[in-house]
């Protein structure tokens, strides 16, 4: 017998018990109902949770930082074993060479003191190269990026929050629940990169010589750009001020030509070094899987590094553990449905057992008829499970509108656009897939007994 000769039959034979067939596809259609929504449920809430880290922290990044002059066992360092170990040029041509890195640069941060009018602030600013500062993805509300080698500012959102009053000292906005009245773009922002300098002036300190601290020199920098956000909106980029990092480091060496820099090593004699060390190297890594390796080869060179990747992989098992149970929860709805189908399928073959018989008798093919038997289920659960998927998108989103748009799903915690439940394309297609398969299976024994019946015992039976 043909294919298609079965599939016909098959079909036809559904469509001839037309209640029975609907109410066992029913029972499928709430079985792939209940396990697609409760893995889309898994799926939603690992991925808002990516997202939400991806805001905070970089998932495929290791920050290298210069190791202790002391090693753990208290013993210091010499002088030479430290200059080896400090976070030059060099050393990121090194790091490029680790399996799985694709990209290395450097990030020199600089304290300073930003005035404008009656407001100032203390700052950290971060020198990065321009074209890591272009690709960063940090999103500008306003402006644009610094051109290369210029020395303009980007201020990060929640900056803001960080000015005071100069004269009144009567806080920031954490302090006094308003926004500071700083304009980046318009105000004259004046940049003091002396900061012990500038405090020891402030409060009458004296030199060495006895004589008044002079007031460092203030630097008019304009500003290049700030990002989006509002003042609580914390992303990567929010609290610091970032430029280009050979302005940023032409600035300090004209700054501080006749000393030392702030948080730059020096040599045993207090005098600094002629090249300007990095205080992070950060390196991009292809993927989140490699990140562990990478940090591994960077800790055995005797550096300390760090990842966000360690803790978001260990939050990812947790989310994995609680979306297997969902999905073994949605999966008792489609064995029950199982049960139905295979009930269906019994019943089906005590009332076609004469049908049966005389298809022995004119010489169709056991194999036929069990296949016969085993269309049909699948038939069953192909149905159950079209419909089924197309309802599981119907409740998917209207999950999602309502932790989204209502005043339930913000007193969860979910802000407007989060989803709590994605259906996938391949979690549609493998819930069909599955759907049938366990249809199959469930009609796997009655089409056991339909080929096993006796053909003549099967045409006298009524």
């Amino acid at each position: 017998m043909k294919i298609t000769d079965l599939l016909g039959m098959s079909l036809s034979s559904l469509f001839k018990r037309k209640a029975r067939t609907i109410l066992t596809c029913l029972g499928v259609v709430v079985g792939t109902l209940s396990i697609v929504v409760m893995i889309s449920l898994g799926i939603g809430m690992k991925k808002s949770m990516m997202d939400s880290m991806s805001s905070y922290s970089s998932l495929t990044q290791v920050t290298v930082e210069q190791p202790d002059r002391y090693s753990d066992d208290g013993k210091e360092k010499s002088e030479a074993e430290m200059e080896k170990l400090y976070l030059s040029d060099e050393l990121i041509q090194d790091f490029k060479e680790i399996p799985h890195v694709v990209d290395v640069y450097p990030v020199l941060t600089s304290s300073a003191i930003i005035k404008t009018g009656k407001y100032y602030t203390w700052a950290e600013i971060k020198g990065m190269p321009h074209d890591v500062l272009v690709k960063s993805g940090m999103k500008l509300a306003e402006g644009d990026y610094p051109k290369e080698g210029e020395l303009s500012l980007i201020y990060g959102n929640m900056m803001i929050t960080q000015f005071s009053n100069e004269k009144t000292n009567a806080g920031g906005y954490w302090d006094t629940g308003q926004v500071p009245d700083v304009d980046y773009m318009k105000d004259t922002m004046f940049v003091i990169f002396d900061v012990d300098n500038y405090f020891s002036a402030k409060n009458g300190s004296v030199d060495e010589n006895g004589k008044p601290v002079k007031a460092p020199k203030k630097y008019i920098i304009p500003t290049a750009a700030y990002t989006e956000g509002g003042p609580e909106d914390y992303n990567l980029y929010a609290y610091y001020v970032y430029t280009d990092l050979d302005a940023l480091k032409r600035v300090l060496k004209k700054e501080f030509k006749n000393s030392a820099i702030p948080d730059q090593p020096t040599k045993k004699n207090g005098k600094p070094y002629k090249q300007i060390f990095y205080n992070q190297i950060i390196i991009d890594v292809d993927n989140m899987e490699n990140v562990t390796l990478v940090q591994q080869e960077i800790q055995s060179r005797g550096y300390r590094a760090y990842a966000d990747a360690e803790w978001i992989q260990s939050e990812m098992k947790s989310m994995n553990i609680i979306q297997a149970v969902l999905g073994g929860i949605g999966a008792v709805a489609l064995f029950v449905a199982a049960i139905g189908i295979t009930n269906t399928m019994m019943m089906s073959i005590y009332e076609r057992t004469k049908e049966i018989g005389i298809m022995k008798v004119i010489g169709c093919r056991i194999r036929d008829i069990q296949a016969l038997f085993l269309i049909e289920a699948g038939y069953i659960g192909f149905i159950g499970g079209t419909v089924g998927i197309f309802f599981s998108y119907l409740l998917s989103a209207a999950l999602n509108y309502l932790v989204s748009s209502s005043s339930l799903g913000q007193e969860m915690g979910f802000e407007a656009g989060m989803k709590l439940s994605v259906v996938p394309p391949w979690l549609a297609f493998a819930a069909v897939v599955f759907a049938v398969f366990i249809a199959m299976a469930a009609g796997f024994l009655p089409s056991l007994r339909a080929m096993k019946l006796s053909p003549l015992a099967a045409i006298r039976a009524e």
